[in-house]
């Protein structure tokens, strides 16, 4: 094969005149161009590394201070009080130089420890500016004068011209709730669940670990939280991913949709080709650290960003499995009918033009050669139970040929898929094609994703795309920030031409994509198979339903004075009380990203006061009665919300006192079944965090669907939902046909009717619904 010779950068022969040694002068030069590219980005990263150590200072700040202490010094006026001169009496040079050349010296010397302390106590002001939360709490508009205090010092501390990870050094670690204040949450959150016998048992429960137990694991969980830079963080990714057993495919991966209504070209390779080169270049602003940081408010510094790039895989092993990281992939693995592809992403220290990626991408989509035995449905091990994939792996790809390919998929920059289906929102029937497209990125056919990596990205054969998601290294919001910026980028920035083809001229030396090879025996076969009917029983079980909701959206909600989120949430419960006749406990997901490190926290949904609204709605009382308590109810969501955000949740503190307890060898029944009750309704908002890409005035249509993942639950449902624009909310809910109490359709009726009767409470003036919105809502139902 033709690349193969040119990866070879010298080959030698031994003859009898002597040996005949021949040199590639282009893969010397490969060599040569890839390595000086590597420099660059060690140098790049080292200037941001001395640019953020120093923040909020500045590296020209050292220059000012020296020489203020120079001119003061030349004033004939010592700042130091005396240490310069304790300085010059133990300088090591003391006698090669003059004395002069000591005393400057020596103020150089003094300047610069002066400056580090400058900048750790401005780092330390920051810190403790930044564990003020109580401006979260105070009614919108209405600024406290403590509150207005901070903002101005946060400025004044904050520097400018932040970098994106400058801001990590001066977030505050996530406080340990005390055991008492979380225990009493704990009881008001399941009080609305339980019976008053069920009730009064696990106060009994609650009271005793409260006054033995747990203290002593409190004691071990602060030790932790002054050791490490967060007490959660480390354990979550742990024990909720990396030590699960049973497949990530539909349990904990997750995925992102292209846009609704448009389809910026119908071409493959063409979509493909504008993609790739946006994520690319998403890679080198976040690599630079040109991203703009994300910030909770207009005077608040950005809480944590991802600050581990996104080049991951799994690594499973028997006894445990690890997340690894390379920072410098320049390929990405695709995946086409079976075959897997080595393509290069750069050529000559030079990323690949959109066009030219679409080139080589349809060099693939040509390519006639069949799968090798065993090939086509490998991806298959990465979406069964975990235990066998580790076993195969270790007995079948750990020497030889399978290992280097295998290696390759789990290096590459992240990995595509060339889909043969069309997906999105097309045909007579455009409700049901968007469920279709949503279990496709979810699961696929099982064996075309490989869910071990950070993400898959997915392009269909009509020009569709969509993105499946591995949960550990990042949880949603960081990944919808990447497919925020690759939407826009490939509709505004890089574009088409009048053909649907990708902008740009295309180098014709460009080596092929490398074809991979494996030598699967019958035995690893054999394992493929099974893993993929493990896989196929569960994707077959999950039941998805994705739907928009146009009828009104937040600008209608906020008229009504009511949190948007908060409005949704008392929805998806009064929809599920419907659907169930029962109230069930709630999982909504809330970052905690204004400490370092801080990933997710629970919000427990379903409180006293949503249910007091929801049993007088569903009652008969009178308007008022229930417009008094759906505000209550949507001021208590509220305060939830912001408890959990300022790390005075309940979940992760228990959980986290649960693996101490197993750490040191003793149980809890209060925290063993605290952690084994189910989720039955798993929610989380996916948010629209780069609004300034997109025109929603005059390209109202460039929308995306948003995102969803499986159910938690064998008998709930999970909700995912995005707030677009001012007028459309879109819902993907997701339960199994296995239970016969579930349904996603009805579910979604359900949801649509209590969004309109919520709103005819609150403004019973409003219109009624449209007849296509009636229609679908009777439909489902």
């Amino acid at each position: 094969m033709a690349e193969a010779h040119q990866a070879v950068a010298f080959q030698f022969t031994v003859t009898p005149e002597g040996i005949d040694l021949q040199l590639s002068h282009q893969a010397l030069t490969e060599i040569y161009l890839s390595g000086l590219r590597s420099w660059k980005k060690k140098l790049i990263r080292l200037k941001n590394g001395v640019i953020t150590g120093v923040y909020p200072a500045s590296p020209s700040s050292w220059l000012f201070v020296v020489i203020a202490i120079l001119a003061t010094m030349y004033m004939r006026s010592d700042p130091s009080m005396g240490l310069i001169a304790k300085i010059q009496e133990h300088l090591p040079v003391s006698q090669s130089l003059s004395a002069q050349c000591q005393t400057v010296v020596s103020a150089v010397l003094f300047s610069t420890l002066l400056w580090f302390s400058l900048i750790f106590t401005m780092r330390m002001c920051l810190k403790q500016l930044l564990s003020y939360h109580r401006w979260m709490f105070e009614q919108r508009g209405k600024m406290s004068n403590t509150t207005k205090v901070w903002v101005a010092l946060v400025r004044i501390f904050s520097g400018r011209q932040p970098l994106l990870y400058s801001y990590q050094g001066s977030l505050p670690n996530q406080p340990v709730p005390a055991v008492k204040d979380t225990v009493k949450r704990y009881l008001e959150s399941v009080r609305p669940l339980t019976t008053p016998d069920e009730f009064e048992r696990m106060t009994s429960l609650a009271t005793q670990f409260e006054s033995s137990l747990g203290n002593r694991l409190q004691w071990y969980l602060k030790l932790k939280a002054l050791w490490a830079s967060n007490y959660v963080s480390d354990w979550w990714e742990e024990y909720i991913y990396l030590r699960g057993r049973s497949p990530i495919m539909v349990n904990s991966n997750y995925y992102g949709m292209d846009f609704l209504y448009v389809t910026p070209t119908p071409i493959q390779a063409a979509r493909a080709g504008n993609t790739l080169h946006a994520f690319l270049m998403y890679r080198r602003k976040l690599n630079r650290e040109e991203l703009k940081p994300v910030s909770s408010t207009t005077s608040q510094p950005p809480p944590l960003t991802c600050d581990r790039g996104w080049s991951f895989t799994w690594a499973i092993f028997i006894r445990a499995h690890t997340v690894q990281h390379w920072q410098d992939s320049d390929y990405v693995a695709v995946y086409h009918r079976g075959r897997y592809f080595r393509l290069r992403m750069y050529s000559s220290s030079r990323p690949l033009s959109p066009r030219e990626i679409e080139s080589q991408l349809q060099r693939i989509l040509e390519d006639p050669s069949p799968p090798s035995p065993g090939e086509e449905k490998l991806g298959a091990l990465t979406a069964g139970d975990r235990i066998p994939w580790a076993k195969a792996r270790k007995e079948y790809f750990s020497l030889g040929v399978n290992k280097r390919s295998l290696d390759c998929i789990e290096k590459a920059a992240f990995f595509v898929t060339l889909d043969d289906d069309e997906q999105g929102m097309m045909g007579e029937d455009p409700a049901a094609s968007l469920d279709r497209y949503a279990k496709s990125l979810l699961h696929g056919k099982c064996y075309d994703r490989w869910f071990d990596k950070s993400f898959s990205v997915v392009i269909y054969k009509n020009g569709k795309i969509g993105l499946n998601a591995e949960h550990s290294w990042a949880d949603a919001p960081v990944v919808a920030h990447l497919w925020e910026y690759v939407l826009a980028t490939d509709s505004f920035q890089l574009g088409y031409n009048e053909e649907g083809h990708c902008k740009g001229e295309v180098d014709a030396s460009l080596p092929r994509p490398q074809r991979l090879s494996w030598d699967i025996t019958p035995e690893c076969q054999e394992q493929i198979s099974q893993s993929l009917a493990v896989a196929q029983a569960l994707a077959d079980d999950v039941d998805f339903h994705v739907f928009s909701f146009r009828d009104f959206g937040k600008g209608m909600i906020k008229k009504c004075r009511i949190s948007p989120d908060a409005y949704i949430q008392l929805a998806l419960q009064l929809a599920y009380y419907r659907d169930r006749g029962m109230f069930c406990l709630t999982y909504e997901a809330s970052m905690t990203r204004l400490f370092r490190e801080g990933r997710t926290e629970t919000v427990r949904s379903c409180s006293n006061e949503s249910c007091a609204f929801i049993k007088a709605l569903e009652g008969g009382e009178v308007g008022k009665v229930c417009r008094r308590l759906l505000r209550h109810a949507s001021e208590k969501h509220q305060n939830l919300y912001k408890h959990a955000m300022t790390g005075a949740g309940i979940d992760r503190h228990l959980f986290c006192l649960y693996v101490v307890s197993k750490h040191l060898g003793v149980d809890s029944p209060f925290l063993k079944e605290v952690l084994s009750e189910p989720w039955h309704l798993s929610t989380s908002q996916t948010p629209v965090q780069q609004v300034e890409l997109f025109d929603m005035v005059n390209h109202p249509e460039y929308i995306s669907c948003g995102g969803g993942f499986g159910p938690v639950a064998d008998d709930g449902y999970g909700v995912s939902y995005i707030i677009m624009g001012e007028n459309m909310m879109n819902f993907h809910i997701s339960c199994k046909h296995s239970c016969p109490q579930t349904s996603s359709h009805k579910y979604g009726g359900q949801i649509r009717q209590a969004l309109l009767d919520m709103l005819q409470l609150l403004c019973p003036d409003q219109r009624e619904p449209s007849r296509s919105d009636q229609s679908q809502t009777k439909k489902d139902l």
